[in-house]
């Protein structure tokens, strides 16, 4: 009951924060909420029970990451409110599925373009990138992955754009007229990325960074008293092992004992043990991330 109450504040205040008048900003701050040239806005569904088409607000809203929530991007802070929407081509036969999410600008947000860019990297450990994975249309930038389909995300400044549209056997044109007209209504600040190997690497870096860091967030939610011990452990545990896994490919450091020990520091719910192991982390990262990593 204590965390919804707090949940529940941290809403109000967030949303006053974002409009910079309580409540001021609408769906329509966040969707298009008609149709984009053949792209229709959906307002019509058919009834499941009834097979009888009704009228539907054609956009669901909630507060959760969206799209970047995969990543384990700490939102237990704050409430991120994301809205959805869909538009169908009837002569091409293609739905489009926009998804817009409003983060809060906290602190978690410095890693909103690595989490962003995450969801299209490849290899075990999202080891590399391709260029055909970053594009731009009239100078804004953006990722895009030709998989299925298609899908096209950004940033814009603390907001995450998400557009997809499923067409298997790519034989569809791409639905860039909504594309564009959601790029002209949140313009991309995401910068030009060389995607080369020096950026693969930062960015293999910066997860291992970004892994160290969740696993303070944790330590530091617990002790306000939000998180009970077995929830921390789990989460932290999760993160660190997450770094083990990079440590143990890039710098040819083995991670099952390392991993065993974690484990048994679980079984025993000793949270000042976790503490010390990711302070151990921490420092041996301080000594050795400006050093040179094995990329295949």
């Amino acid at each position: 009951m204590k965390r919804i109450i707090q949940l529940v504040i941290l809403v109000v205040i967030q949303l006053w924060m974002m409009s910079g008048n309580s409540l001021a900003l609408t769906v329509e701050d966040y969707l298009i909420l008609s149709n984009i040239s053949g792209y229709k806005f959906v307002t019509q569904m058919k009834d499941f029970y009834t097979d009888e088409m009704k009228t539907i607000t054609g956009y669901t809203q909630g507060n959760h990451s969206g799209i970047i929530a995969g990543t384990s991007h700490f939102s237990e802070d704050h409430s991120d409110i994301t809205y959805k929407t869909d538009y169908y081509n009837q002569p091409l036969q293609v739905a489009i599925s926009v998804q817009v999410t409003q983060h809060t600008g906290g602190d978690s947000d410095q890693w909103l373009l690595h989490e962003v860019e995450r969801g299209f990297r490849r290899g075990d450990v999202e080891e590399y990138m391709t260029p055909s994975r970053f594009r731009a249309i009239d100078n804004h930038n953006f990722f895009y992955s030709g998989l299925g389909g298609g899908t096209y995300r950004w940033i814009s400044d603390n907001l995450v754009v998400n557009i997809e549209y499923v067409d298997l056997y790519k034989q569809k044109p791409e639905p860039l007229e909504v594309v564009i007209a959601y790029l002209n209504k949140f313009p991309s600040t995401i910068s030009a990325i060389a995607i080369d190997q020096a950026h693969d690497e930062q960015w293999i870096k910066d997860e291992m960074e970004r892994r160290l860091w969740l696993g303070d967030k944790w330590f530091a939610w617990q002790e306000a008293g939000n998180s009970d011990v077995a929830e921390t452990l789990r989460e932290v545990n999760r993160n660190i092992e997450v770094f083990l896994n990079y440590r143990e490919k890039y710098f040819g450091i083995n991670a099952d004992l390392e991993k065993e020990s974690l484990y048994t520091l679980i079984s025993n719910q000793n949270l000042q043990g976790m503490k010390d192991k990711l302070a151990e982390y921490k420092s041996w990262w301080a000594t050795n991330k400006s050093g040179s990593i094995n990329l295949p």
